[in-house]
Order: C-alpha cells, then sequence, then structure tokens
C-alpha cells in the first residue's frame, strides 16, 4: 500500500488530500492527515474523486467537431492531430486578426501559471477567470477600502469570538479546513450569526438567524455601521490611527437607522440593535465574512463593501481571531515559486473586456469575462476570434446561454480543456481531455496565508483513457506555437525550475506534500500596519472609484419587489456538489440526483402548490418544470434551488432531464451587471411558478 499526497480536484478549494495505492488502484481517499484542520476527512465531493477516475462518461480520447456547433457529431483523434488542427486554426486566426483576438478563460486557482504563460506567450492580454460570476465584488470591495485583494487577509476562524456569514454558506459550500477551525471554535464559546433569505445549513448552527427580503442584505448592513458609531461601539483607537474619512462616513449613515432597516430587511430593529451590540462585545477578534458568490444584485459590491468597513470599524483587519494580514514567502523571508509568465512580457495591447482603461476601476488580474463575450459580440474594440475555455463551463455558469451561444457562433475556433463534458465542451471544436486529478500532476503552487506553504500535486494513479496532464498539453501547444520555454517532456523538470532559488527541492515534498515556510503562524504587529491605500490607511472614500464616477458610500436604493404571481430566482450550493460538473458523477448522483425549487408555505398556499408535486417555472415565453419542497424556511418573495442541475447532454446518461437550469432563466442577464464591483447579477430575475398536471409536463418542458 503506497500513500500518494495530491490535492483535491472536486471544487475550487483544493484541500490537500491522500490517496491510498495498491497494484495501480486508488482504495481510498481521505484528507492529507499532516494538515490537523483536514483531521483526515474529505467532504462528499472529495470523497467522490474515485467514481471520476472510472466514470466512463467523461471525455476519453481528444475530438473535433464534426457538423454544426452542438450537434454532438464527433471524430476521434490522437492528440498529434488535435494539437496540429487547435494550433493550425490559431494561427490562422492570429495571421489574419492579430494575437490580441486569442481569448482564455478558467476557473482560476493555484495551478494557472503555466496556461497563462501559453496566452501571455501568444501575446494576448485576453485572460479571464470565472470570477465576474462569483467574487470579484469582494475583490473590488476590499481593494476600494485597503488596497488589498481579497486573499489579502485570513479568516482566523480558530481564535474568533463571533463570526457573521452573509452570502457565506460554509456549511454547504465547503472549505473542510475552514468548517473543522470554525466547528472547535463554536464548541470554545465563539458567537455565529448567519444573515440569508432562507434557513440553509450554516443558519442551524448559528445562534442568530436574521431572514431578509431578497435584494435587501445592504440596508441591514447600513443600520449596523449606524448603531456602531452611533452607540459609539466601534474601536476608536483603531480608526483614529487606521481609518481615513470617518466623519465622512458618520454624515453618510446618519440616516439608515434600525427602524429604517427594518422597513427594507423585515428584521426587528431592536434584534438588529442587540445583534450589534453583541458583535461590539467581542470585538476585535470578530469576522463578518464578505462572501463567496457575491455575483447577486445591482449593488452587491456595496453589501461587501459594508462588510468590509464594519470589520474595520471593529478594529478586525490585522487582528488575530479577525482579519490578519496574509503572508508571502517574502513576508517570512523566504523567495517564492519562480513563475513561467515571467518568461514573456505582459502583451501592451488593452484588454478587450475594458478592464484596466474602459473601466480603470476594475483590477486588471482575472478581468471580466462577461464583458469578454461583449467584446465577441460587438468587435468592440475589436475582434477576439479564437477562445480556449480550460476548465471552465460559461454555458452553465453564466447567465443567458442561447444568448452566449450566438456569442460563440461568432468565433473562428473554440476549444475546451476540460476532465468532464459540459455544455461548453459539446458546443466546442475542440475537446482536449484533461486527465483527472488523481491521474495527473501539475505545477507546484504556494498557499499565502499565517503560515505560507509550497505544496504538490502529484499523480496517484495512470490514466485510464488517452487524457493528459495540464502541462503536458500546454506543452504539446506551446511546442507548436514556437514556444519552447513551455514544453517539457518531464513533470520534474517543471518542478526545479520553479523551486530555483527557494532552498526547497523536489524530495523535500515527498513526507507530507507539503512544505512550510516557517515554523509557526506569523501575525503582523498591529500597532504598525500598512495598506495599500494612498494614504495608508483604511479610506471610507476611495479616491480610485470617486474619479471613475463610483460612489464610495452609495445611498441605499429600494430593492425591486417581485409583482403579484412572481419571485426573484435565486440560487445556490449544497455539500454534494460542485456547480455542475458533478452532477453526472456516479456516487454524489445517487445522493443528490437532482435540484427541488425551495418556494415559502404561505406563497404555495395561494398557489395551490403542495409539497412534493411538480411545478412550472416560468420567464419570458421559457418553461421547465421542477418538484417543489414547500417550507416556511424561505422568505416568502424568492424561490431557490441548487445550481449546476438540467443538464441535456446525451452524454451524461444520469445527469440528463433531471432538474432545471436556473441560468436558463436569466434571458439579457450578460448585460446585467454592477458597474461597481463588475460582476454580472445573478439573481436579478423574477419567474412565475404554477402547479402543472403530471400529463402536462411534457408539454410544459417542451415551451
Amino acid at each position: 500500500m503506497e500513500n500518494i499526497y495530491t490535492i483535491c480536484g472536486m471544487c475550487t478549494v483544493r484541500c490537500p488530500a491522500m490517496a491510498r495505492v495498491e497494484n495501480g488502484r486508488i482504495v481510498s481517499l481521505q484528507g492529507n492527515p499532516h494538515v490537523s484542520a483536514m483531521s483526515g476527512g474529505l467532504c462528499p465531493r472529495g470523497s467522490a474523486g474515485k467514481a471520476l477516475v472510472a466514470d466512463n462518461e467523461r471525455p476519453q480520447t481528444p475530438l473535433i467537431r464534426e457538423g454544426a456547433r452542438g450537434e454532438g457529431r464527433w471524430r476521434r483523434v490522437s492528440w498529434d492531430e488535435a494539437l496540429d488542427y487547435t494550433c493550425d486554426r490559431l494561427k490562422s486566426v492570429i495571421a489574419e486578426h492579430g494575437e490580441r483576438t486569442v481569448a482564455m478563460t478558467d476557473r482560476g486557482g493555484p495551478f494557472r501559471d503555466m496556461h497563462r504563460a501559453l496566452l501571455r506567450g501568444i501575446g494576448s492580454p485576453n485572460y479571464c477567470n470565472h470570477d465576474g460570476s462569483c467574487a470579484r465584488n469582494v475583490q473590488h470591495a476590499n481593494l476600494s477600502l485597503t488596497g488589498l485583494g481579497r486573499k489579502d487577509v485570513v479568516y482566523d476562524y480558530a481564535h474568533a469570538r463571533h463570526v457573521v456569514l452573509q452570502t457565506r454558506n460554509i456549511f454547504e459550500a465547503v472549505d473542510v479546513q475552514e468548517v473543522n477551525t470554525l466547528m472547535k471554535s463554536l464548541d470554545k464559546g465563539c458567537r455565529l450569526s448567519v444573515i440569508d433569505i432562507r434557513a440553509n445549513i450554516s443558519s442551524t448552527k448559528a445562534h442568530d438567524f436574521f431572514m431578509v427580503r431578497p435584494g435587501s442584505d445592504y440596508a441591514f448592513n447600513l443600520a449596523v455601521i449606524h448603531v456602531l458609531l452611533k452607540d459609539r461601539l466601534y474601536d476608536a483607537r483603531y480608526a483614529a490611527r487606521y481609518i481615513e474619512g470617518m466623519d465622512a462616513l458618520k454624515s453618510f449613515i446618519e440616516p439608515y437607522t434600525p427602524e429604517w432597516s427594518e422597513t427594507e430587511t423585515g428584521v426587528d430593529a431592536d434584534r438588529l440593535r442587540d445583534f450589534t451590540h453583541r458583535l461590539a462585545a467581542a470585538a476585535p477578534a470578530v469576522i463578518w465574512h464578505p462572501g463567496w458568490m457575491t455575483a447577486r444584485y445591482r449593488h452587491s459590491f456595496y453589501v461587501c463593501r459594508s462588510i468590509y468597513i464594519i470589520n474595520a470599524l471593529l478594529g478586525a483587519y490585522g487582528t488575530k481571531g479577525g482579519l490578519p494580514l496574509t503572508n508571502t514567502p517574502k513576508d517570512v523571508g523566504r523567495k517564492g515559486l519562480k513563475k513561467f509568465m515571467d518568461l514573456y512580457p505582459a502583451p501592451k495591447e488593452k484588454r478587450a473586456d475594458g478592464v484596466g482603461w474602459r473601466y480603470p476601476h476594475f483590477d486588471k488580474g482575472p478581468g471580466m469575462a462577461h464583458l469578454m463575450y461583449k467584446a465577441m459580440e460587438t468587435d468592440d474594440p475589436y475582434p477576439v476570434k479564437a477562445y480556449i475555455a480550460y476548465r471552465h463551463d460559461p454555458l452553465m455558469g453564466f447567465p443567458d446561454p442561447d444568448h452566449l451561444k450566438r456569442i460563440f457562433d461568432r468565433l473562428d475556433l473554440l476549444v475546451s480543456v476540460t476532465f468532464s463534458w459540459s455544455d461548453t465542451a459539446w458546443y466546442s471544436d475542440v475537446v482536449l481531455p484533461l486527465s483527472t486529478y488523481l491521474e495527473r500532476e501539475c505545477v507546484l503552487a504556494c498557499k499565502n496565508t499565517l503560515r505560507p506553504y509550497f505544496f504538490r500535486r502529484q499523480r496517484a494513479v495512470e490514466p485510464c483513457y488517452d487524457t493528459r496532464a495540464d502541462w503536458q498539453i500546454v506543452g504539446g501547444l506551446a511546442r507548436r506555437l514556437g514556444l519552447p520555454q513551455l514544453d517539457y517532456e518531464n513533470v520534474n523538470d517543471i518542478w526545479r525550475f520553479q523551486l530555483e532559488g527557494t532552498g526547497v527541492t523536489i524530495e523535500d515534498f515527498d513526507a507530507t506534500g507539503l512544505v512550510p515556510l516557517c515554523d509557526a503562524p506569523v501575525y503582523r504587529d498591529r500597532d504598525n500596519l500598512k495598506f495599500k491605500t494612498p494614504s495608508g490607511k483604511i479610506e471610507m472614500v476611495s479616491e480610485n472609484l470617486e474619479s471613475n464616477g463610483i460612489a464610495s458610500l452609495m445611498p441605499y436604493t429600494p430593492v425591486e419587489r417581485p409583482s403579484q404571481g412572481m419571485f426573484r430566482l435565486t440560487f445556490g450550493r449544497c455539500a454534494m456538489h460542485t456547480q455542475g460538473h458533478t452532477v453526472n458523477n456516479p456516487l454524489l448522483f445517487e445522493q443528490v440526483p437532482e435540484n427541488v425549487l425551495w418556494i415559502n408555505i404561505d406563497a404555495a398556499g395561494q398557489l395551490g402548490i403542495e409539497d412534493g408535486e411538480r411545478v412550472a417555472v416560468s420567464q419570458n415565453g421559457y418553461s421547465d418544470t421542477i418538484v417543489a419542497k414547500v417550507t416556511d424556511a424561505i422568505h416568502p418573495e424568492a424561490v431557490f434551488l441548487l445550481h449546476g442541475f438540467g443538464h441535456t447532454l446525451p452524454v451524461e446518461s444520469r445527469a440528463k432531464g433531471k432538474g432545471l437550469a436556473d441560468n436558463k432563466f436569466m434571458q439579457g442577464g450578460l448585460d446585467l451587471w454592477d458597474p461597481a464591483g463588475g460582476a454580472v447579477a445573478l439573481q436579478e430575475h423574477f419567474v412565475s411558478v404554477h402547479k402543472v398536471q403530471e400529463e402536462n409536463v411534457a408539454l410544459a418542458r417542451a415551451i
């Protein structure tokens, strides 16, 4: 029996894991036992990685499309033919339109260096990740206050005295280390509060649960700030030292009383006031989480920004038990990994999505994919004609997939690099099958945290099918595109390149899969914090925002409420699935085979809908059916369902026809986005719900 240390690939958290392998077969999977917060465990998705390897319903060989896009007619080809074909088409696009017309998106994460270097080597600035449909609002909110990105602070659950979860469902969108650490902290007396439109799993473990009207989170937060200032509950010493613009904040917040908030949120004013006093009593060891998937409302940026303001007022930034600052290798006196991206100069051409020039207040790093799609559609500022979707399924992850397909029809080349079938892969010209995470190695990566460390994903078993690792696919493309610096025959040579000058060797990973860069967690001196803003402080008024016509402190606008018979469509996650790409997993499908529609018991009663009945959900002439979950655990103005269902591909026999796809009810959604934070507004869509007879289900699906 051999223990192989790897990194889970079943979601974007990427937990440290260990595979037990015997005779070339995976016997079991567990969390890396050398990481205390893993406690030896993985979440259900991580445990189902073994089933992903054995699944015969995933791409097994390179494929080139025949017939029309989406028709499902494929020609199985060798890797040489697939890579030759892809690169010949890329060269044709570049020759006709220029290097800048090639684009790439991915799902982010730590293993991006080589494929991002490939795009930079080609000469295109048009890299985006999925974050425009996830956490861009969080990133931009923190940047606007502190100059720090969202990952430049750590959530120190181990030492927190009060944790607030708002747009963060920690016990369903699971990070195993965070969950285990928070549970231990709760056992030691930490208080947990949850703010949501429905009673999720996290709320069942909370001391306080506030069910707010959908879209009214900003009103709740403004009232909390009001109480903190009015009742002098904030950390005045900390504010005097580190906060710039307190007078502007005090003037702005004056009208937003708890009584005013009650009319918007439905939360009792006295309960909000009592909650705020409890929160302040635990300061500065408090964490109000700014959210994960915050691509929700037109003003979600300000929800995130108000959360960070509350953390600042309570002195949580840079504080043990709050939001201490992240350490990079440099911060602990070590050298970081050598980057492949540094082998090529950054392209000077402006980005097609407008980030950095048309929208100078946005962070250029991962860009905005939905704005890049707009450039594909309009040729403004220039055409985008070749697109590589690298482990990314925008047809499932972004709104209005029919609109996106029409945009993709303007492309000369659409390539999907993927380990599972997806709507985007099915619509592509070329499918380059990626080995599953248990069948591949990746570039080394660094986790920046209180105790930063390097980590390695190892191959646990050989690939079942004719699939390849990331570095092999990138190398094959690079060789044909005249970029030999990215072409490697051996992964060890890649790792040696990355480790040059770090003082770390490949062998150092063998014992645990991880190499810590310091002996213990390092907390910065709270009395000597430095923020990356013009003033060096936490700025209530951002020069970057104001100079670009964006208000730093945005007055509240009442949320749109659904008309009679309509509901705001909301969605989220469960612990069993990661968006759409795990729904066809044999083990996970057995646990949650389809989504259901949460609908408030009173609203359902008015429509004559009973629990477990099938209902039709409709918007603008489009309709589909789903089973209703009638409950008092959701706000009456909203309906809710798990994201990632409603698959239609014939190659996914388990997932096909199960449940409902929420993004198909977001017509026009690509043009609906938050102008301050940049993310799409995925929960600003309204649907009608009505009961259907079983004999009419087939008709309802066809409408």
